[in-house]
């Protein structure tokens, strides 16, 4: 592995260099296991310690099949997927596992295991490719989004994320890129932004491709100039990105943070209209089971307070259970809310008379299609959206990161080094670098 390390710090290595490394017979990922599947049974969703069911092991390495490469992973991520596989909701990952080994895929097979490699994002370097593989080579420096497709229906041919062998891979795949080395299909890949370090390039491949869907595709909200956007979690990994997404694009964000730094964060990124529910006291459930509509009725007062008089074209939903009442009782008459996660839970409860008696909609997003994750990727290349960054750590670690997010401890993103020997390795463009610098810096909390 150390070889690999070293050709890849190494200023003068071309693909012939890589292309000649062994590839090592097993690396060390962050797996969970299927043994332990049922550890936190009983236990509610707040008290499972994902430090306690994340193990850091030694596992085999695959070799490419058509179609594939193999990558020497510098940095990953942690995102909320990471978290419920490593708690095991809402139910465990090794059925997904079974269900790909079960499918006409060749490769399948191989994927399950009785371990699990997590992770959903990673910026590192193609070591190999299997065949098929044309557009990349070894050395190319790459980032991955996390669509895994297979395109054999045609269901999939008008928008991928609808193929019904859609996957995510590191969630509903093995050989994720919480690890040193991953398994991707090379229509994952694409070229890692020259101006940030491994860690940052690392931080914003599922994140800021799920806002862009939900924000400015044709297949979510459609996001235009004007539009009042409401944004939950606006200092968080999701939220970060689709705020600067609302103000690249002439919108007008609403950001719901908690706590003074989170709303000073979204302010230093451009927002104006910051809503801190910590010190606003926003209780939208009187009980368990009880929703509170006076609550949502105060919170579109507050919104309306601070819009001048308009309520939200778009509601970037991702909370769930929590607030998904107060977003469909708050968007505007004939509004969208655009909803692509459940953190806080998978069953809603909203009253349906503010939806159909308003024209609103709701549209459920999924990630992204290959074209939308290239156009955010694009953003970030071109200094227009900046990843967010919050804290690193080594991969050891990684269950403590995971903490971090579950715990939501965090702001944007927590990065994880994998090959990378420190933080701060990886930039090909200190110029452009340079000038963006005060915003890729924002984040950092290390």
């Amino acid at each position: 592995m150390q070889d690999i390390i070293s050709a890849v710090l190494a200023e003068n290595a071309v693909a012939a260099d890589f292309a000649a490394l062994d590839l090592p017979e097993s690396y060390r990922g962050a797996v969970i296991l299927k043994e332990e599947s049922e550890m936190f049974e009983g236990m509610a969703t707040k008290d499972k310690d994902p430090q306690k069911s994340l193990h850091i092991r030694e596992v085999p390495t695959p070799e490419p099949g058509p179609g594939e490469a193999v990558i020497a992973v510098m940095a990953s991520a942690i995102n909320y997927n990471t978290v419920w596989s490593a708690i095991f909701e809402p139910l465990p990952t090794f059925g997904f596992l079974e269900r790909y080994a079960r499918t006409d895929d060749p490769g399948a097979a191989r994927h399950d295991q009785p371990y699990h490699v997590l992770g959903s994002d990673l910026a590192g370097v193609v070591l190999r490719t299997g065949p098929g593989v044309r557009h990349w080579k070894p050395g190319d420096r790459v980032v991955a989004h996390c669509l895994s497709i297979e395109l054999r229906s045609p269901d999939g041919h008008d928008d991928s994320m609808l193929d019904p062998e859609q996957r995510i891979w590191g969630f509903e795949t093995n050989y994720g890129g919480l690890a040193e080395l991953s398994l991707v299909k090379a229509n994952q890949l694409m070229p890692m932004p020259a101006h940030l370090t491994w860690e940052e390039a690392a931080s914003s491949g599922l994140v800021n491709s799920t806002a862009y869907r939900q924000l400015v595709s044709r297949n979510g909200a459609q996001m235009k100039q004007g539009d009042v956007t409401l944004i939950w979690g606006a200092a968080g990994g999701l939220g970060s990105y689709a705020t600067q997404l609302a103000v690249n694009g002439g919108a007008i964000p609403v950001c719901v943070v908690s706590g003074r730094r989170k709303a000073e964060l979204v302010r230093s990124m451009g927002a104006e209209l910051v809503i801190d529910r910590a010190e606003e006291g926003y209780r939208f459930w009187k009980d368990a089971t009880t929703p509170d509509p006076k609550e949502w009725k105060r919170f579109g007062s507050r919104i309306r307070e601070l819009t001048g008089g308009d309520d939200p074209d778009i509601v970037v939903e991702h909370p769930g259970r929590e607030t998904f009442g107060a977003s469909v009782y708050v968007a505007r008459r004939g509004g969208t809310i655009v909803t692509c996660a459940s953190t806080s839970g998978y069953r809603h409860e909203y009253d349906n008379r503010y939806l159909w008696m308003a024209l609103k909609r709701i549209i459920g997003t999924h990630f992204a299609n290959y074209r939308e994750a290239w156009a955010a990727n694009r953003l970030i290349e071109k200094g227009m959206v900046h990843p967010t960054l919050s804290r690193v750590y080594p991969l050891e670690a990684v269950g403590t990161a995971t903490q971090d997010v579950h715990r939501n401890r965090h702001s944007g993103k927590v990065g994880v080094l994998c090959l990378a020997p420190e933080a701060g390795l990886g930039v090909r463009d200190p110029e452009l670098r340079e000038r963006h610098l005060p915003a890729i810096n924002r984040f950092r909390q290390d």
